[in-house]
This record gives structure tokens, C-alpha cells and sequence, in this order.
């Protein structure tokens, strides 16, 4: 079906012929949603085109809007205020919009793999410790924007590059070594990367009171910091990992293996999954190989030590270390070659990097240097940069030990939906497995949605109680909605597929509801630009508000007696919950059937 947007212009070019002589381009027509506190569906800005009319922007707006009420049949009215052109539609272009969407179960989304192939990364975490709240923000926005990009037609590859060696991997293996006094995750009874995070923890203790016995001893603190002996041993084992060392390489690999095992139940929990996983391990040398290949290349060079530079001066940032005087790595040289190999493998438009604002002019410094190494696809590095996520308690420090564990908090929000769902007594004849899935769905909704609802860029303050919350802009009340829609098609009998839409049976209520159904594309079109879930939510949550005050000031649809007007109300009832399903969909929350 036509969009309106695109119809009325059409009209507007019309109408400067006949009333200016003026052939408009349609570009030059800039339509935007009209404000809430006007009546009208479009507005249009008449002050560019004084030169052309020639009369006051008032004038020219009223000139406009008489010649579309007149000769254009889906304008309804206008008015103006002060230059703007507020135009209504007719109610017979919303049934028209609505009878569209009985041709598809896709409403909204694009043709699959109708564009460009891209990249997320998200997760990347530590085989050190366990997921905690920080990560659930990056997976939770990684995941939302994968499914937004894919709803937006683009073919989408979600992956990961877990960190799995370097010093803070040896700290806990060092720990395990020393304290662990042969214990497993399975004789401990805990999950691997909970049980690898107490020895990173117990590494800390341990280093800190190595650090106080030498100050005691007449040490500065700065070289006591660098001499305490359980760090030195720290850093003999990571030598040895990277000259082979068979034993430790054997101990690296058990104890990344335990982290794994404890990764992939979080991740199911979560909700999120992966496409392809890569491992530091491997591409940490190829990023070396890369760097020496391009020494001769402008802004390269290397200092009399043999470390191997770039010069980003002219860029107006600094120098950048590319290569130790040893010829080991740096961060920046691992993700250039880990850049490189994924170009190499699935050649995309773009690559998106879900990472905290933290490592901002980490990735500036990554996409300006695979540029001077003349690979124009770097063009396409984006930084989905996001802000951290703060408690009530503060922040979270890993080597202390105080972070939120991402299980612990999943689990919390899950308990916390039990104990709301069952003070509202609603689930009488539900058996025990079902409620447990109704509770996972509860909570987990809640601590995503606040999450995402946030603009990304944004620093938050996560409430475990306020996110839980029935009512409001919260993952229940939306939730909540969907199951009382489900309960009232429940109780009815209509055959939604051979409802036929009638323009005399609208009123004000209806065409509410269905005007916002209409902006969902727009609202996935929007969202994948910005690669913003905050968008979606934004938009569900408008839909669930003017849905509720559909339904709370229309005669109950189950008891209306005239056939016609029910199934047509079952009918936007029926797209309103698929909507809200696929909307929170994109977000990677479920919806339940009853609450």
C-alpha cells in the first residue's frame, strides 16, 4: 500500500503547479509527524517556500490545505498554526492501511537478505570471571540490534571474540595452582566460570597481602606493587604460555574450558546466541604478521628499540604502539588482525562493535589505522559505544569480588516475578513447570526492557524493584497487555481471516490504534539507523498506552452485539497483539499468554 507520506506529497507537487506554477522536486518536501497537541497526522513547514508563493507562511499554508481537502481523497481536514499545515487523514486510508496487513504475517518487516550483509560483535568477555550486570547490558543490546538490523532486510552475523589469554587469565590459574588444592567446578558443585572467578578474586587477596608485608618492610608501594612475588610468578606463567609450555598450556586450556561450559548457560538464560565465536588465542599473531607486512607503509615506523609505531598526528590524535620492542602484542594489533581475518571470511558493509564508552578512541584509533593500511572497508568499523550501568550500591569492582553476577540478577528478577505474579492470584489451574517458564518470562522481560529502554549512549541506574513493576514503562506492563489481548480472542469465536473492514463502523478509539500500528516499519526502519532498541521500546510502549485507552473507553468487545463492529475490534485487537510480539521480539523479550 501506498504511504501516506509518499501520497501526499505527491498531492503537494500537485498542488504548486495549479496554485504557484511551481514544479516542486520531492525532495524538497519535508513532511513530519504533526505534535500531539494539534489535530492532524502530517504537518508540513510552509517557510521554505515564501520565494515561491510569495504570501505570508500562514496564507501559503491555507492555500495548500484547501487545494488537498479539496482534490486529494485521503485528506480528511486541515488547520494551521503559524506556517505549519497540519493535515488529517481520512478514515477511509487507516481501513484501507489495516485491510493491507491481512495480506502478510510480516507486517513491518523487511524482505529478508534485501540488504547489505553486517557484523555485530557483542559479549567479548574474560575467561576470568562470570558474566556480571555490565555484560548484560552489552549482550542485551547486542542481540536487540542484530534483530533490528535483521527486521530491517540486512543479513546479519552476530559474533563474539573472547579474551582467553593474557596476564588476568594466569591470575587465576596461578590461584588455582597455588589454593585449589586439585578441586573441580563439579566437586565444588558450582558452575566453571563462577568457580575460575573465585581464584581471580582469591589471586587479589592474595597479591594484596604480599603488597602490604613489603611496605611493612621499608618498600615504596609503587615497587612493591610490581615486586610482590605472586605477581612475578603471574608473569613468568604467562611467558611460559606463550613460549608453549606444555603444562601450563594444558592448565590454560582446562580452565578456559570450564569458563566456556559456564558462558553457554548463561547465554541460554539470556536469551542470545552467536553465529561465530573467535578466540584472542588465535588471532592475536595474525594481527602481528598484518603489522609487519604494512612497516613501509606511510605513518608506519619503527624506533630504535624495534618497536613498531603509527603516526596519527595529522588526524589530530597520537601515536599509536603497534608492536612491543619484543615483538609481542598490543590490544590494538590483536583487533586488527581479528578485523582483517572477518573481512577476509564474510565481506561486510559494516561491521558494529558493541563496546562501553570506555574504549571510545580505541576504535576511533582501530578503523584510522585499517584505513592507512589501505583497507577501504574499514570505512564501515562502527563503535556501538554505550554507557555504563550503575546500582544503588555503586559501582562493581571483578578483582574485589563485588560485581552483580549476571545469573545471581537473572535469577533475583525471576524470583522477584513469582512473588508479584502470585500476590495478584491469576494463575489458578497453571501447573508447576508452566509457571516457573511464566516467571523466566516475567523477569527477564523486566530486566531487559529497562535496560533497553534507556538511550544506549546513556549512563543507568538499574532498579531491580522499579523494572519488576506492572504498571508504567516497564517489560510486565507491556507483557500484561499482550495477555489480556490473548484472553479477550480467547473468549471469542470470530474468524479474524475473513473480517471485512468498514469505514462507518470507526470511531476516534479505533483510528488511534490504528494510526500507531501504522508507524511500527517506521519505527524498525528508524531503530536499525540509529542501531537504537531504545526506539522500539519507546514505540511499544506508545502502542500498549494507546491500546489500553482503546480498550478501557470502548463497550467490551466479547459482549458487542453487532457482528460487524466486534470482529472489526477483534481484528485491531488481533494486529495490536502481534505487534506488541514482534516489537518485543526485536528486544529479545517473550511474551506470555496469560499473566
Amino acid at each position: 500500500m501506498e504511504k501516506l507520506e509518499h501520497k501526499l506529497s505527491q498531492e503537494i507537487k500537485k498542488a504548486f503547479v495549479e496554485l504557484f506554477g511551481n514544479e516542486l522536486d520531492e525532495a524538497q518536501i519535508q513532511l513530519q509527524k504533526t505534535r500531539k497537541e494539534f489535530i492532524g497526522d502530517l504537518t508540513l513547514v510552509t517557510f521554505p517556500f515564501l520565494k515561491i508563493t510569495r504570501k505570508s507562511p500562514e496564507e501559503s499554508a491555507k492555500l495548500i490545505g484547501e487545494f488537498l481537502e479539496k482534490n486529494c481523497d485521503i485528506v480528511n481536514s486541515f488547520n494551521v498554526v503559524k506556517g505549519f499545515l497540519n493535515i488529517e487523514a481520512t478514515p477511509s486510508y487507516w481501513i484501507d492501511f489495516l485491510n493491507s496487513t491481512h495480506q502478510t504475517d510480516r507486517f513491518g518487516f523487511a524482505e529478508p537478505n534485501s540488504k547489505e550483509r553486517v557484523m555485530v560483535e557483542y559479549s567479548s568477555p574474560n575467561t576470568n570471571k562470570p558474566l556480571h550486570l555490565g555484560h548484560l547490558r552489552n549482550n542485551f543490546l547486542g542481540n536487540s540490534v542484530a534483530r533490528i538490523l535483521k527486521a530491517n532486510g540486512h543479513e546479519v552475523i552476530k559474533v563474539q571474540i573472547i579474551n582467553d589469554r593474557g596476564i588476568h587469565i594466569c591470575k587465576s590459574m596461578l590461584a588455582w595452582q597455588k589454593f585449589g588444592e586439585n578441586t573441580t567446578p563439579e566437586s565444588e558443585e558450582l558452575k566453571g566460570d563462577k568457580f575460575v572467578g573465585n581464584y581471580y578474586v582469591r589471586f587479589d587477596k592474595e597479591y594484596k597481602k604480599e603488597i602490604a608485608s613489603l611496605i611493612e618492610s621499608g618498600v615504596e608501594e609503587e615497587e612493591a606493587k610490581k615486586k610482590a612475588p605472586i605477581l612475578l610468578e603471574a608473569q613468568e606463567m604467562l611467558r611460559k604460555w606463550e613460549a608453549g609450555d606444555e603444562e601450563i598450556t594444558s592448565l590454560w586450556k582446562t580452565m578456559n574450558n570450564w569458563v566456556y561450559s559456564g558462558f553457554e548457560s548463561t547465554y541460554q538464560t539470556m536469551g542470545v546466541d552467536f553465529d561465530k565465536l573467535y578466540y584472542e588465542s588465535d588471532t592475536y599473531l595474525i594481527g602481528k604478521d598484518k603489522v609487519l607486512k604494512h612497516i613501509e607503509t606511510e605513518s608506519f615506523y619503527k624506533k630504535e628499540d624495534g618497536s613498531i609505531w603509527i603516526n596519527l598526528e595529522a588526524d589530530k590524535l597520537d601515536n599509536k604502539l603497534l608492536l612491543r620492542s619484543d615483538g609481542t602484542s598490543v590490544y590494538m594489533t590483536q583487533d586488527i588482525g581479528t578485523a582483517i581475518i572477518r573481512e577476509e571470511e564474510f565481506h561486510c558493509k559494516n561491521y558494529y562493535y558493541v563496546v562501553g564508552n570506555e574504549q571510545d578512541y580505541h576504535f576511533n584509533v582501530l578503523a584510522l589505522v585499517l584505513q592507512k593500511m589501505g583497507f577501504d572497508w574499514a570505512n564501515g568499523i562502527e563503535h556501538l559505544s554505550y554507557g555504563m550501568v550503575d546500582l544503588p550500591s555503586g559501582k562493581m569492582k571483578s578483582r574485589e569480588g563485588t560485581v552483580v553476577d549476571a545469573d545471581d540478577l537473572m535469577l533475583e528478577m525471576r524470583n522477584t516475578a513469582q512473588e508479584i505474579s502470585e500476590d495478584l492470584g491469576k494463575l489458578e489451574g497453571m501447573d508447576a513447570a508452566d509457571k516457573d517458564g511464566l516467571f523466566w518470562k516475567i523477569g527477564l522481560g523486566a530486566l531487559k526492557y529497562f535496560i533497553l529502554k534507556v538511550d544506549p549512549k546513556k549512563r543507568m541506574m538499574f532498579d531491580p524493584k522499579e523494572s519488576v513493576d506492572f504498571n508504567g514503562n516497564t517489560g510486565p506492563f507491556i507483557q500484561y497487555t499482550y495477555a489480556r489481548i490473548q484472553s479477550i480472542l480467547r473468549k471469542s469465536d470470530s474468524d479474524l481471516k475473513e473480517v471485512k473492514l468498514d469505514i462507518k463502523l470507526l470511531d476516534k478509539e479505533d483510528i488511534n490504534v490504528i494510526k500507531q500500528l501504522y508507524n511500527f516499519p517506521e519505527a524498525i526502519n528508524d531503530s536499525a539507523l540509529q542501531k537504537s532498541p531504545a526506539l522500539i521500546a519507546n514505540y511499544v510502549y506508545e502502542l500498549v498506552k494507546i491500546f489500553n485507552h482503546f480498550y478501557q473507553n470502548t463497550p467490551p468487545i466479547v459482549k458487542e452485539k453487532d457482528d460487524n463492529i466486534k470482529n472489526m475490534r477483534l481484528f485491531i485487537c488481533n494486529k495490536t497483539s502481534e505487534v506488541i510480539a514482534n516489537s518485543m521480539s526485536l528486544l529479545g523479550i517473550s511474551v506470555p499468554e496469560r499473566m
